[in-house]
């Protein structure tokens, strides 16, 4: 009952937080046997609420023991689902066995029932796999030895990819891959487990490298981000699926050309650095460029957002006054409860579910009192105020766009030389990128 609950309140507040979630190849989780998702992990706790959301059962999986310090937190994150691990990094937290946790993923899976597994063993926001820990593969080892192979067992890869993991608004793609089964590792591991279980846990990567979005480096991780933002512009114009296609085939571009001729990333890197330099210097976005060839649509487009400006002022100002303390105390807040970057998401959509509904509740009750609201109105009022919140969080973002147009208009006139040189060095990482 409290996991469902959960993950429809949770499920909202995601939903609220990011602009796009997409779930491809749901379909190779119908199994009727048990099945193991292993997963990439870049994100901490919205990583499996993410997996809860696409999973239509129940999920189970394994979390960090270091949660599951009081005798409460164990009673309540063990009724969702969660089973505690000690991980070599914490030590052995105090009432937290993995003796046990292992017997609990064993009837899990002998249940019949889906275990989800990070078999990176931490969580760092980057497109990078690291090393995969043997556990999973042991896991599924034990409980096919234990039944002495008369298990229809599955082990699903996830590969999770976020457009800008903490940024309001962003996207998610979901991205399942094809099951394999295991049987084939049984004998070696009756005779080898420690070798069984390395020889599968290269498996996994495998499987998980053909669902991910993969960065070589860091190095190349920040390319590729600059290389998107110089040749493909605003990621809100691309839907999440097809960013993550873009972005890969960046990244297979890069490698071999790597590979080939190393002297033409030197070339590359150059160009991107010259044209965010110029960009920074004349504060212009990258989708702009190509928009001087095209002055009278430009103007077109700018004459329509003045117009939408004065037509949507009043609901903006609605929303503005209605959201903005809710707005201002999380911003005020995340700084001091969040250290690392991978809890911001997670802990920023909590703080929402807490804030706006109180925030709301209190302005329906003053406004009852003031205005005397039949039961009708307090309704309409209710649901104006989070619709019109999310509204002015987009008027904010259309004013910011407005601002740009004016600020192009202005280079259009003044500074010609300066954008056709960003858009000569755009096409020269275009013949680049394409010739490798």
């Amino acid at each position: 009952m409290l996991y469902r609950l959960l993950k429809i309140l949770i499920g909202v507040g995601m939903h609220l937080y990011y602009r796009e979630i997409r779930v491809k190849n749901r379909s190779f989780l119908q199994h009727d046997g048990p099945v193991i998702i292993i997963a990439n992990h870049p994100n901490t706790l919205m990583d499996a609420w993410l997996i809860a959301l696409a999973c239509k059962k129940p999920i189970h999986y394994l979390a960090k023991g270091t949660f599951f310090n009081t005798k409460l937190k164990r009673r309540i994150l063990g009724s969702l689902g969660m089973i505690p691990i000690n991980r070599q990094i914490d030590g052995n937290t105090s009432g937290v066995s993995n003796t046990s946790s292992f017997e609990a993923c064993y009837k899990v899976l002998e249940a019949g029932k889906i275990l989800v597994i990070f078999p990176e063993g931490n969580s760092i926001m980057e497109r990078q796999l690291r090393e995969l820990k043997s556990g999973t593969a042991r896991i599924a080892l034990e409980v096919l030895k234990r039944n002495e192979g008369n298990i229809d067992l599955k082990v699903v890869p996830l590969g999770l990819y976020y457009s800008q993991a903490h940024r309001f608004r962003s996207s998610v793609f979901v991205n399942f891959g094809e099951g394999i089964s295991v049987h084939h590792h049984l004998d070696h591991y009756l005779v080898n487990p420690t070798q069984a279980a390395r020889e599968l846990t290269k498996e996994f990567r495998t499987i998980l490298e053909g669902v991910l979005v993969l960065s070589a480096s860091k190095e190349q991780e920040s390319l590729v981000d600059d290389l998107y933002e110089i040749l493909y512009g605003d990621e809100e114009h691309v839907d999440v699926e097809r960013k993550a296609k873009l972005m890969l085939e960046l990244h297979s571009v890069l490698e071999k050309i790597q590979l080939d001729e190393p002297q033409k990333m030197e070339s590359v890197q150059q160009l991107v650095n010259s044209f965010k330099w110029q960009t920074e210097q004349i504060e212009i976005r990258s989708e702009f460029i190509e928009k001087g060839l095209r002055s009278r649509r430009f103007v077109y487009e700018l004459m329509l957002s003045i117009v939408f400006f004065i037509v949507g002022l009043p609901m903006f100002l609605f929303g503005f006054i209605h959201s903005i303390i809710p707005f201002k105390t999380t911003d005020l807040l995340m700084p001091k409860l969040v250290k690392n970057l991978e809890y911001y998401a997670p802990i920023a959509i909590l703080l929402g579910l807490v804030l706006y509904p109180v925030n709301y509740f209190l302005l329906l009750n003053a406004a009852s009192k003031l205005f005397d609201l039949n039961f009708f109105m307090k309704v309409v009022y209710f649901v104006l105020m989070p619709l019109t919140g999310m509204y002015a969080f987009h008027f904010t973002r259309f004013l910011s766009a407005i601002s740009f147009r004016f600020k192009f208009l202005f280079l259009l006139s003044n500074k010609k030389d300066v954008l056709r040189s960003l858009k000569d060095k755009k096409e020269s990482l275009a013949r680049i990128l394409k010739a490798g």
